[in-house]
Formats: structure tokens, sequence, C-alpha cells
């Protein structure tokens, strides 16, 4: 904070702003919080939020960690971030849209206002959350929404059987989002949009796992980190454009779901 402080003092940025208003509200939301730390997490909690839950929170993402340490033949290279929020403080804090239900900025940021304990649904959105602190790294920041969106929904165990026959006649009467357009931020998207995003995305990550396996996705991260481009990084890794990566996609749906 002082350094951009210091920075805008001599060249004011708008980016650097946003940053520093954004820590500005971190600091000063944070300043009586609880800690609590494990090998690969520093958690921060406010005092409505029980000490048991923070155990349970961290020793659930430890456990996560393995897992998807495991299957994507990578670990991040320091300790991650975690807030746990009254819902109240997570809606004020993060100023996400209503239809967020958690955030990860670089730090894991959950509303969990009401509980004492880790609920099978908390577990799969810390899983979630998780994934996208490993995606990020692992990517060097590179990676587009829907691939980061798409395969955190698969690590926490989501799948497409109920939104399969939606996709397929979206993408028939070809009003399917293109992936090119769902690779930057969603959130300005109203609802709807947003949740044909996550299914869309959701698919196509199924797809590719189902088909070319864990390794492969591996790769692909890896390409995406270094390519020009994520289409670029799916031609060397997966053999095939954004165009027959949607095609296949549908064709997969309606394999698995649709006969």
């Amino acid at each position: 904070m002082a350094e951009w402080k210091r920075a805008q003092r001599l060249r004011p940025d708008a980016e650097v702003a946003r940053a520093l208003e954004k820590a500005e509200r971190d600091q000063q939301a944070e300043s009586n919080y609880r800690e609590g730390e494990t090998q690969h997490f520093v958690l921060r909690y406010d005092g409505s939020a029980a000490p048991g839950l923070a155990r349970d929170v961290l020793r659930t993402l430890e456990h996560h960690f393995e897992t998807v340490s495991s299957e994507l033949n990578f670990t991040p290279a320091e300790p991650i971030g975690v807030i746990l929020y009254t819902g109240q403080a997570f809606a004020d804090i993060t100023r996400a849209p209503g239809w967020v239900g958690a955030l990860n900025d670089g730090r894991i940021r959950v509303p969990v206002q009401g509980l004492t304990s880790v609920s099978g649904e908390l577990s799969r959105v810390l899983k979630h959350e998780l994934t996208h602190s490993f995606v990020r790294e692992k990517t060097r920041g590179r990676c587009p929404v829907w691939l980061q969106e798409g395969l955190a929904q698969w690590m926490e165990g989501e799948r497409s059987g109920e939104t399969a026959g939606l996709l397929v006649t979206a993408y028939e009467r070809k009003v399917a989002a293109p992936l090119r357009a769902l690779e930057g931020s969603w959130m300005s998207l109203p609802p709807d949009p947003a949740a044909y995003a996550y299914a869309w995305s959701l698919a196509v990550a199924e797809y590719m796992v189902a088909t070319h396996g864990l390794r492969d996705i591996e790769r692909l991260l890896d390409r995406v980190a270094s390519e020009g481009s994520t289409e670029a990084a799916a031609r060397s890794a997966l053999r095939m454009d954004y165009a027959e990566l949607e095609q296949e996609t549908i064709k997969y749906l309606r394999r698995a779901y649709l006969r």
C-alpha cells in the first residue's frame, strides 16, 4: 500500500487507484480478524466465525490441497490466503454480483454466515476456489475464465447432466456464446447469462477430461502459460481449435446424456 501511494503521488494511474482502494477496504475490514495457519494456508476470519469452523476449514483445505495437487501435478510455491466473512461483509468488501457465492482474487474469500462446521456444500466451494489458486499460478495468471471455471466446477464434482439438453439446443440454434467470448471477466454478466457461461464451461472441461484425460489438461494449462492465446494452446495440447472443441463438446453431451 505504501508503494502504491507513492506511485500515485508520482504518476496517478487508474488501475493502481483501484488496487489501492481494494487493499484499503481489506485492511479496514480485517483489522480485528483472527488468524490461523497451516503448511499451505494462512486464514483470517472475523469474530463472528467460530474458531472451530476456522480449524475445520483449514483441515478441509489441506485435504483438498493434496487432491488438486495430485490431479494437476503441480504445487503452488507460496501459502494461499483464505478469508472467511459473514454474508454482509463479503458483499461489502468484494463488491461482487449477487450471484457470486465465493471469490478468488488471489485470496480465497468465502462467506460463512450461520455455519459452525464445514458442510458438504462449503467443502465443494472450498475445493472450487482452491482450484482457481492452482490454475492461476500454474498458468501465470493467463488462464481464461471459461477454462478456470470449467475446471474448478469439474474438480468440485459438478457434471453436465442437468444442463446438457439446454446446451445442445443453444448450440443447434446458433445462440451459444463462443468460448472466445467467455475468456474475460464475467463479473458484469446478469444472472442468467452467468449461469449459462458456467454450464457451458463445465461441459467443455468435462469433455476434455473424459476424452483426453487429466494429463492432457495438465499440458493444456502449461501451454496456456506459454502460448500467445488459449486457442493456440488448445491446438498445441489437444490438436483442435475453439470451433472444433465446441463441436466435440456437443457430441460428447449427446453421447453421455441425451441418448
